[in-house]
């Protein structure tokens, strides 16, 4: 039937649009239609991917241009997620995954979700006076890029973007840390290390910043991203713990931007997702869906005088 829409039943852009990101890729949906249906009715109304399937299917199974996602918005309040608020797309993301990790009963396909979306980094700590180093592997669901660097100069593009996360920093003056082997604050190295990366890779954008007076500013200037990704193309040598074979399939293609408007206090979500099945790029702004082409999409790479 076409492309659905969701209905905003008050500040659920951001929702809306992070609902059509999960439910548009096809791997998170195989995953989604194998869970166990819980038995009892007050069960099922707190499950959160049971009540994503049910939303599934109404789109799928229905004509309308849009349905409404009370019965998921429900689910979320019983379990104290806020809504009819400005949300950050980030911190949603991570709330909504994790609500649907922690309900899948079965555990291989806790497994495959894991697989699916889980990125792990080795972060290394060198003490610069008795060079001790210690390695930490840890996992993350999103790479948090910033987009300014250390002195606060714009990064120009999202590889830039990328190579300054991997980028190795000296921990030094307030930033010291202890070393056991020194018995004291010393300088330190920090820097980290791309081991293993997702099917479905998502990175935010941290488009905002701290001022001194704890004021919160957004960051909307032009940052372009491409179709296509290739980390073997970005990061060097010395920023991978990974075998070949597994370097080989850190190749993307572009799937999905959520994109927002306004300012920090205010704003609108809409996302631009391109369909697996047919190749082609769509608005999802809540109700309404159309068909875009890419110079739509890049109206998201942030400027005063585009649209988002």
């Amino acid at each position: 039937t076409g492309a659905v829409g969701l209905y905003n039943i008050g500040q659920t852009c951001c929702l809306n649009s992070l609902l059509q990101v999960f439910l548009m890729n096809i791997h998170f949906t195989r995953i989604l239609r194998r869970i166990t249906v819980p038995l009892c009715a007050a069960q099922k109304m707190k499950n959160v991917p049971y009540q994503m399937l049910l939303l599934l299917e109404q789109m799928q199974s229905g004509k309308q241009k849009a349905v409404s996602p009370t019965g998921f918005a429900s689910c979320l309040l019983a379990h104290r997620v806020k809504l009819f608020v400005q949300h950050d797309a980030a911190q949603l993301f991570l709330t909504l995954w994790n609500l649907v990790q922690r309900q899948m009963k079965n555990p291989d396909l806790v497994t495959k979700l894991s697989d699916l979306y889980t990125i792990c980094v080795q972060e290394h700590l060198a003490c610069q006076t008795c060079s001790s180093e210690t390695k930490t592997n840890s996992n993350m669901l999103t790479l948090p890029l910033s987009v300014l660097d250390s002195n606060s100069h714009i990064l120009k593009t999202l590889e830039d973007c990328l190579q300054y996360f991997f980028h190795p920093e000296e921990l030094s003056g307030h930033n010291m840390c202890f070393c056991e082997y020194c018995g004291k604050k010393t300088s330190f190295m920090q820097s980290k290390k791309l081991v293993h990366l997702p099917q479905t890779l998502t990175i935010h954008l941290k488009r905002f910043s701290f001022e001194r007076s704890a004021y919160i500013h957004k960051l909307s200037h032009y940052l372009p991203f491409p179709q296509d990704l290739d980390f073997n193309a970005i990061l060097t040598e010395q920023q991978c713990q990974a075998y070949d074979t597994e370097k080989a399939a850190w190749q993307y293609e572009l799937f999905a931007v959520v994109a927002h408007s306004g300012s920090t206090n205010s704003g609108h979500y809409c996302a631009y997702i391109r369909s697996l099945t047919e190749c082609k790029w769509y608005c999802f702004n809540d109700s309404t869906v159309c068909q875009v082409s890419w110079d739509d999409v890049k109206c998201t790479y942030g400027h005063s005088d585009l649209n988002w």
